[in-house]
């Protein structure tokens, strides 16, 4: 119950030589301890940090039982497996490479008896299917992060439905929501789905849903609750007003520019970090997501004093920063970067235009093609009609037009912290330590954004120097105080996740610093982070929020994709009628 597994196979090898079948320790011992913890986590007297290593010590516990077991069958066939409480598949899905939440699910799920089959991450429809039917699972959990994902779900329901799946789907992920679980998923499948957002809800649903007894009602209530949401939430979107992307440009946000002052940046060109020195990062670190991460809701440091969940918070920390200090006495993981800056302009209303002379193409000025390269970031504007005054964005805005004689610049980046997480990942599950293989991923992650912050200061500061005197706290700089933007292809000013290609062909990431795209365009290892550098002042971040087909057509045909492609990456993004 606390957690401790110092002694775990003296103290369950005596609890063996104790009892007449192994398998007794398990059912009896071990399963009373579980059953605390549940009970413990449910109540709330108990939070997710300290229920995980409670899962070490069971997985340590019966590991060490196994072989007796085994042996035990042996002599007696008839010795069936000890019955759990159910079989629960759980898969990341087609192109997504983030499983920090969908682990620590598995994890409180094992715990309350269900037996596991976690096929990992980046899995495809057909195979989810196939384990399904393989394992004959009672329920199967997807995940997703960005937003690509969520098509994915509604993918995988539709083949569930066309293959007459009778099994409960649980949806979660940092990128799902009730609202797109009951409008786009729920109606392609007619069997529960069902949206889970933290561990301890996913205990209470999946026990809900394989309740024998009551199980159908559960179900039936769920499909109604959703399309009464459907409903509103639907008629909701219809009462909101949306501009034409023609009557949203002439709204643009104004910059004069004949009055701006533009910043020289002072080097051009591609620059790479082979092997950064990750202390450097430290100070840079957002530590609130890590707790976050572990569903301990607060602010850090306030979090360490919360009356109720501060001691555990205060805990979690001290093993995070014990990790850290491990990360980099032992040099554990890798940092690479690239970034560059160039001259760009804006060009037909919503488009970058960026220019890369030939000897700045790669992170040495060598030359990588015969003359001066063109690349074009293409943008997307605000459309829902708001009060007057309020101007309708797209990132284009903060960059000067072509007409405007004026000489602009934009820089792109890519920074990862991810290479040797994985392994690192794996030697911990190997060793049956959930807790620390979880933990090292929340760190890494925590790194990779760390990077991202302290190369947009050395960008500010040094590289493009717009901003050379400036002076920061690491708590104004977590709340975006400083001078210029950093946006990233994915998030709300800048949602389409295509834009990432050009980012990937211009700056030659995959070449340069090994960091891959998925085929849902999420980022290889996860550990990573990307984006684009704005050096105006008056550039900030926003929404894009809901926009209309003619911005998607329009869209289309200036990035000479097709209809069908621009409508699958924009879903999220686009209104319903």
């Amino acid at each position: 119950v606390k957690g401790i597994d110092q002694y775990i196979v003296e103290d369950v090898e005596e609890a063996r030589l104790a009892v007449n079948k192994p398998i007794e320790v398990i059912e009896g011992h071990l399963m009373t301890g579980m059953n605390a913890v549940g009970d413990l986590f449910g109540s709330g007297k108990m939070f997710l940090p300290q229920v995980v290593k409670s899962a070490r010590v069971m997985k340590k516990a019966v590991a060490h039982l196994l072989p007796y077991i085994e042996e035990e069958k042996l002599r007696n066939p008839q010795i069936g497996d000890s019955k759990g409480a159910g079989k629960i598949l759980m898969a990341t899905v087609k192109g997504d490479v983030h499983d920090i939440g969908k682990n620590i699910v598995g994890v409180v799920l094992a715990c309350n008896n269900y037996e596991i089959i976690d096929l990992g991450v980046m899995v495809p429809p057909e195979k989810i299917i196939a384990a399904a039917i393989e394992h004959q699972v009672d329920v199967i959990g997807l995940s997703g992060l960005i937003t690509p994902s969520l098509d994915e779900m509604v993918h995988l329901a539709k083949e569930m439905q066309r293959k007459n799946f009778r099994v409960p789907l649980l949806i979660g992920g940092a990128t799902t929501s009730k609202a797109h679980t009951a409008v786009k998923i729920d109606p392609q499948y007619s069997n529960a789905v069902v949206h889970v957002n933290d561990a301890s809800r996913a205990v209470t649903v999946v026990g809900d849903l394989l309740q024998k007894d009551t199980s159908e009602g559960y179900k039936k209530s769920v499909k109604e609750d959703y399309e009464v949401f459907r409903n509103k939430f639907l008629n909701r979107g219809q009462q909101k007003e949306y501009k034409t992307l023609a009557e949203a440009r002439k709204n643009k946000f104004q910059i004069n520019w004949s009055a701006s002052e533009i910043a020289t940046p002072r080097k051009l060109g591609i620059q790479m970090i082979e092997d950064l020195d990750l202390s450097k990062l430290v100070d840079f670190i957002d530590w609130t997501p890590v707790f976050r991460s572990w569903e301990l809701h607060g602010k850090y440091p306030d979090i360490l004093q919360d009356e109720v969940v501060g001691p555990q918070a205060t805990e979690l920390f001290a093993d995070a920063r014990k990790m850290l200090h491990r990360i980099l006495q032992e040099k554990q993981l890798t940092a690479k970067g690239i970034f560059g800056i160039f001259p760009a302009n804006t060009i037909n209303e919503d488009d970058i235009e960026v220019m890369v002379p030939s000897q700045l193409t790669g992170p040495n000025h060598e030359s990588k093609s015969e003359g001066d390269r063109k690349f074009v970031f293409r943008t997307l504007r605000q459309q829902l009609r708001r009060k007057e005054g309020v101007a309708d964005f797209a990132l284009a805005d903060f960059i000067a037009p072509a007409n405007s004689d004026k000489q602009d610049y934009i820089g792109c980046f890519c920074v990862s912290t991810g290479f040797g997480t994985q392994a690192l990942a794996q030697q911990y599950e190997r060793d049956l330590d959930d807790y620390n293989a979880i933990m090292i991923k929340a760190l890494s992650d925590r790194l990779a954004e760390a990077f991202a912050e302290y190369l947009h200061k050395e960008v500010r500061t040094k590289h493009w120097g717009y901003a050379a005197n400036e002076a920061l706290s690491n708590e104004e700089l977590i709340n975006e105080g400083y001078k210029g933007i950093r946006p990233a292809p994915g998030y709300p000013a800048c949602p389409d996740h295509l834009e990432k290609l050009t980012i990937w062909d211009l700056l030659q990431v995959e070449e340069h610093i090994g960091v891959k795209l998925t085929e849902s365009l999420a980022m290889w290892p996860a550990s990573s982070v990307s984006g684009y550098y704005f050096g105006n002042p008056q550039a900030r971040y926003f929404g894009l929020g809901k926009i209309k087909e003619d911005q998607v057509a329009d869209y289309a045909d200036r990035k000479g994709i097709t209809m069908e492609k621009a409508l699958k990456w924009l879903a999220p993004n686009i209104a319903d009628d």
